[in-house]
Order: C-alpha cells, then sequence, then structure tokens
C-alpha cells in the first residue's frame, strides 16, 4: 500500500533532518583544491565553441537559433535605454535578463557586435536596479525567489562570455552586485526555507509596482517545495562558483545550494515523476542540471545521480501528448499548460548514453532555451521508445496510458494523487486525446491571482471530474497563491494488459472536506486500445440523498469546438475527431449542454452534464468513443443485471465485449 500523504511528509522531515545533521556543519571540498583538477567556466569553454556552432545548423535547433540571432536590435535597445521601468521585475527586469543572456551567448558563438553592445547596455540596466527581486524579509532583506536567481545566472555567465569585452570596472561591478544582490538574497531564500522559524516575515517590496499582492507570510514553508527552490539553488550554485576564489561567503554559499539541493530532490519521484507537472518539470529539472553543471564543471564536484535523470526524461517523454497544430501539448494536470523545455533531456543523453533521452530531446515538445545546444551529443544515437513504456502508474499516482506516441495516437491520462503546488482542484479528472485532438479537456490559461475571474477555471466545475450538489472537492481560496490544498485522492486498483488498462481512483477525503455526509466517490477508468473509453462512477453518501453531476469538458481554444446532448448519449464534436458517448445510471440521467462561467474574453468553455438526481447511491457508466472526424462510429450498447454491466458491439472493427460488476467500490472487469 502507497504512504499517505501525511506519512510521506513525516518521512521527508526525517529524511531532511538527517540530512542536515550530516552536511550542515560541514565546508565544501571541492576537487577544485586538488592539484590534478583544471577549472572549466561555468557552462561552456572556448574549445566547445565549433561544436556548438555546428549544433544549431541541426534542423532541431535551427528554429531556435534563428530566433536568438535574427532579433529587432532597435527595439530591444529602445526598450533597455528608454522603457524599462526600475520598480518592475515580474516583465522589466526578465526582459533585460533575457536580453542579455541571449546577446551575450549569441556574441560568445559568433563575434557579432550588435549582440555585444545589447548585452552591455543589458549589464548596465540592470545593475542599475535598487533590487534584483521584489520580495523582502523583514522588510529589507531581498527574497530571490525568481528573478534574482535568474539574473545572478545571467550575469555570471555574460561575466565570463565576454570577458575581453568588458572594463575591469564593470566586471568587478558585476561581481560586487552578483555578490550582494544575487547569491546573498539566494542564500537568505534558502536559509529561510531551511529554518521558517527564523524567518521575520516575508513580504513584497512596497517599491514594485507588481499588481497582484497576495499573503506570502508562509511562503518559506509552501514553496521549500515548488520550484521556486530550485531556482535559487541554482543561481546560488552558480553565483557561488563564479566567485568561489573571490569571495569570502562563497564556499558557504555553494554548501547551501548542496544542502538545498539534496533535500529538494525528493520532490522527483524515484521513477523521475514531478507532482507540479510537465510544464514546470522541464524549468526545474533545468535549473537542478544548471546546478549540477556548475559544481561539477568548476570545482570537479558530482552530483549528477542528484535525482532519477533518465527517469524523468521518461516522465516528460509519458506526459507528451502531440496533436495536429500542437506538437508541444501535453497532459497539462494543474498549470502546465505546455510540454515546456526538454533541454535536460539532452544532458542526460549526453551524461548517460541514455538512447530514450536523446528521442525526447530530439523529438518531444521543443526546443526554448541555449542549454540544449550545449549539452547536445551527436554521438548519442536516439531510440524510439516501444510499447513497455506506453502506460504510466508513477509515483505520484499520476496514471497516463496510450496507443503510441504519434501525433494521431491515443493518450487518456487520470489525475489521481496528493496536491501539489500549481495544482486544480481535480482528482479523478481524466483527459483524452485521439486523432490528433484534444476530446476531454483540462482548461489551461486559468488565473493565478484569486482575484481574477477565470480562477473558476481551476475548480472541479471546469474538468472532467465529478460534483455533488453542484459542488466540488476541497480546494484553497488562492488568498496565499496557487500553492496545494488538502484534496488527496488514491489509485485502488490498476490492471494493465496488451490491449487494455483498467484503473480505479478512490477521492473519498477530498469530496468528504467539502461534504462530510460523503461515504464513497470512485472513479473507475477502461481503455480499450485505441479507441474505446469507459468511465464508471461511484458516489455514495452515509445518510443523505444527494445530486451528482459529472462533466466532460470540450477543448474550445480556437473556438471549433460543438457539442450534442441527447435522453442517453452525447457528441463532442472537433475539427480532426469526436466522442460519443452512451450513458446508464443507477436512476434515471439528464444530460445538458452549457458553458462555463467565465469572461468571453478569457475563452468559452463548453461542457456535456451528465446529471443523476437525490440518491444516497449512484453508479453511472459512461462509454466513450472515439474517431476521425470523416468517419462513422461504431455500435456499442449497454446492458445491466442487478450489479452485472456490459458493453457490447464494434467500433472500427474492433469488437467490443466488456463485463463489469459493481458490487464493489473497486469493480470487477473482464474484457473479452
Amino acid at each position: 500500500m502507497k504512504p499517505t500523504r501525511r506519512e510521506f511528509l513525516l518521512s521527508s522531515v526525517i529524511a531532511a533532518a538527517g540530512l542536515y545533521a550530516g552536511v550542515a556543519n560541514a565546508d565544501a571540498t571541492p576537487a577544485s583544491e586538488d592539484a590534478r583538477w583544471k577549472r572549466k567556466s561555468l557552462l561552456f569553454d572556448d574549445s566547445d565553441v565549433p561544436r556548438i556552432l555546428k549544433t544549431v545548423q541541426h534542423p532541431r535547433f535551427a528554429s531556435h537559433w534563428n530566433s536568438m540571432t535574427e532579433v529587432d536590435f532597435i527595439a530591444d535597445l529602445k526598450f533597455l535605454k528608454e522603457e524599462l521601468r526600475l520598480n518592475n521585475h515580474t516583465k522589466d527586469m526578465l526582459r533585460a535578463r533575457l536580453i542579455l543572456e541571449r546577446s551575450a551567448f549569441v556574441y560568445k558563438l559568433t563575434k557579432d557586435r550588435r549582440h555585444l553592445d545589447l548585452a552591455r547596455v543589458a549589464i548596465d540596466r540592470i545593475l542599475e536596479y535598487k533590487r534584483w527581486d521584489y520580495f523582502l524579509e523583514a522588510g529589507e532583506h531581498t527574497i530571490a525567489l525568481q528573478r534574482a536567481s535568474e539574473a545572478t545566472i545571467a550575469m555570471s555567465y555574460a561575466r565570463e562570455w565576454l570577458n575581453n569585452e568588458l572594463s575591469v570596472a564593470t566586471k568587478e561591478e558585476m561581481e560586487k552586485q552578483i555578490g550582494e544582490k544575487g547569491a546573498a538574497a539566494c542564500y537568505q531564500t534558502l536559509f529561510g526555507m531551511m529554518h521558517p522559524d527564523r524567518v521575520r516575515g516575508w513580504s513584497f517590496d512596497p517599491e514594485d509596482d507588481y499588481p497582484h499582492k497576495v499573503d506570502v507570510k508562509r511562503w518559506p514553508f509552501i514553496l521549500n517545495s515548488t520550484n521556486l527552490k530550485v531556482i535559487p539553488i541554482a543561481g546560488l550554485a552558480v553565483g557561488g562558483c563564479l566567485l568561489y576564489d573571490k569571495h569570502p561567503q562563497a564556499k558557504r554559499w555553494v554548501n547551501m545550494a548542496l544542502q538545498s539541493a539534496k533535500a529538494f530532490s525528493s520532490i522527483f519521484g524515484a521513477d523521475g515523476s514531478y507532482e507540479e507537472g510537465a510544464g514546470y518539470w522541464g524549468y526545474t529539472a533545468q535549473h537542478l542540471t544548471i546546478f549540477v553543471e556548475a559544481l561539477r564543471r568548476t570545482l570537479g564536484m558530482n552530483e549528477r545521480n542528484l535525482i532519477n535523470f533518465p527517469g524523468t526524461s521518461r516522465f516528460a517523454l509519458r506526459m507528451s501528448m502531440p496533436a495536429i497544430g500542437h506538437l508541444d501539448d501535453c497532459v497539462n494536470f494543474g498549470d502546465a499548460w505546455y510540454m515546456g523545455d526538454v533541454s535536460v533531456a539532452l544532458w542526460t543523453a549526453r551524461e548517460f548514453k541514455d538512447p530514450i533521452a536523446q528521442y525526447v530531446g530530439m523529438s518531444v515538445g521543443e526546443i526554448r532555451s541555449h542549454y540544449p545546444l550545449v549539452w547536445y551529443d551527436p554521438s548519442v544515437k536516439a531510440k524510439t521508445p516501444g510499447p513497455e513504456l506506453y502506460d504510466a502508474r508513477f509515483d505520484n499516482d499520476w496514471v497516463v496510458v496510450r496507443s503510441g506516441w504519434g501525433v494521431m495516437d491515443s493518450v487518456v491520462a487520470m489525475r489521481s494523487g496528493a496536491p501539489a503546488n500549481h495544482e486544480h482542484a481535480d482528482r479523478n479528472s481524466v483527459i483524452f486525446k485521439a486523432y490528433g485532438d484534444r476530446l476531454l479537456h483540462d482548461p489551461l490559461h486559468a488565473a493565478y491571482p484569486y482575484t481574477e475571474p477565470h480562477w473558476v477555471l481551476r475548480l472541479t466545475e471546469s474538468h472532467t471530474a465529478v460534483l455533488i450538489n453542484g459542488k466540488g472537492h476541497q480546494y484553497h481560496d488562492g488568498h496565499e497563491g496557487t500553492n496545494a490544498s488538502w484534496a488527496e485522492a488514491r489509485i485502488e486498483g490498476y490492471v494493465k494488459q496488451k490491449n487494455y488498462v483498467a484503473v480505479t481512483s478512490d477521492a473519498s477525503e477530498a469530496y468528504r472536506l467539502v461534504n462530510a455526509d460523503v461515504d464513497a466517490v470512485y472513479r473507475t477508468l477502461i481503455f480499450l486500445k485505441p479507441d474505446v473509453l469507459v468511465f464508471f462512477d461511484r458516489v455514495r453518501m452515509k445518510e443523505s440523498n444527494a445530486d451528482v453531476q459529472i462533466r466532460f469538458q470540450g477543448y474550445n481554444e480556437d473556438h471549433d469546438c460543438t457539442l450534442q446532448s441527447g435522453k442517453s448519449d452525447f457528441v463532442i464534436n472537433r475539427p480532426h475527431a469526436s466522442l460519443k458517448a452512451k450513458v446508464m445510471g443507477l436512476k434515471e440521467i439528464v444530460i445538458r449542454t452549457d458553458t462555463l462561467k467565465v469572461p468571453e474574453a478569457n475563452g468559452v468553455h463548453p461542457f456535456v452534464e451528465v446529471k443523476s438526481d437525490g440518491a444516497q447511491e449512484h453508479l453511472v457508466l459512461t462509454v466513450c468513443t472515439a474517431q476521425q472526424a470523416t468517419k462513422q462510429h461504431g455500435d456499442l450498447s449497454i446492458q445491466r443485471n442487478d450489479n452485472e454491466w456490459k458493453i457490447t458491439g464494434t467500433h472500427n472493427g474492433l469488437s467490443v465485449n466488456i463485463r463489469l460488476v459493481s458490487d464493489k467500490d473497486i469493480p470487477t472487469i473482464a474484457v473479452g
């Protein structure tokens, strides 16, 4: 049996305590103190430049490289000199940092002096910022949750890449501010996460113009297990390594980064899964890799087994969901809108000689940073993954199953498991893609600030999930940000066969936090490959009767989704595919179509709702077939005899014969 969330958190605390007891007072002992070790630069050496210039010509990388080299120099220079606001970190400092990182990198490779000019101006403007981030401790000390960490990395790289093109005074000032505004702020942040009882209150900088203020008092606790911890880890490591022999605190900084990285690594599952989702996976794993590379290249410290890097590349592979026109689509549980950067897979391929990771780096998602240009190793031959990786029940109790890796193949995903940062109220929700199109959807672009009207896109009612008396399961009100709720679900049954997968998830506790009379909320999925998907939803109350609504969300980002509902069936039409469903309940059901109540500026979000009226127990069977838009669906029928439900018929030449016995919460399933 998998441990509960509370048991997991307790064991994590104990493990972390043991880790700190072992290394908290230790000094960094890098190989650089051994005369045999030859220090390298933070990311790549001059000798690597010819190899990188060859890499940028590869079709996989050419598009991103072109976006880095073919820029509007006049617009960027105007922004830096005239438009940049020194009290705006979220947008203006971010843009200045991106310009610096891009142009310093391009100049290092090409000697294009237009990029050198931009990089120099970007350095000067970043140096003008009073602080490099917009969060404070005790109203005084900068907290480096994102901007200061990113600026530390960019300025450290630029200090190396532009070494011969900067004045002595500029280089000295860069190093001074990297230490004072960057590394010191990163250290303050990580110390606060390590010792939240000693924090004297985090808050927003009142001089910054960020409008969406939330309550950040508990963030030292909350952010300790989120991607916003790994960014200062990487920033502190890079800044500490750059200044290792120059600054009296540098060894201490490296030590803190190392301790924090080891503590943070447990957020990744042993199988490489990552609880914040695919979109945040790339950002997080990439910064861990930046950390690993800086320590190894400059100090000779080998931390490449910090997490299961080969496993985490496979996690990205299995979370990918390429669709027609959206090759970077993914299983977007929570706020993970798209696949994100897969750069770390190419580093993994190089370091572990991993052909599957090379496939991920070369074939999944898109290239969105300069790091893979440095890390790509053409000697590692990519290997197309086989059926052995089609079906996954991850350590975090997310289930993703598929019929193949192509655009036209099917992907089904169920969000069970524990709470996580950037989550939605989506326990037992389902995403389904087939024939190149999303057919059952998890909404994109939900609001981050709770004050925005499209915050509703985060709630259960906006997912392919169950409502009880019109309400979803427990979720927070957002006044502390997009942090984790208390809602938990657990996979209680999982059967994997060659032609089908059956999974049962129990979300009873999550709904009971809203309605104490809830006894059971179970969802069983049967995916008969490649295009038959069966839902069996069970809701049971302890004493009272309740209405149950089961929603199926359509994908309408392109305003090209239409819905049709009948007495016992419904259809979701998309340009490339359609989903047809037949429904049977324990009692009479009513089916309707509607749209979510959000302003049209935030999209039109259609859904189908299957309603089962007041009863103490509800059983609802929904049998779905997927089909290409130009073809007809097969004919499936449902029969029920007491606790036995039968689904029979044919679809796309596939003979369907499923028997489900519902006398227990985890039904007995036979597929003929």
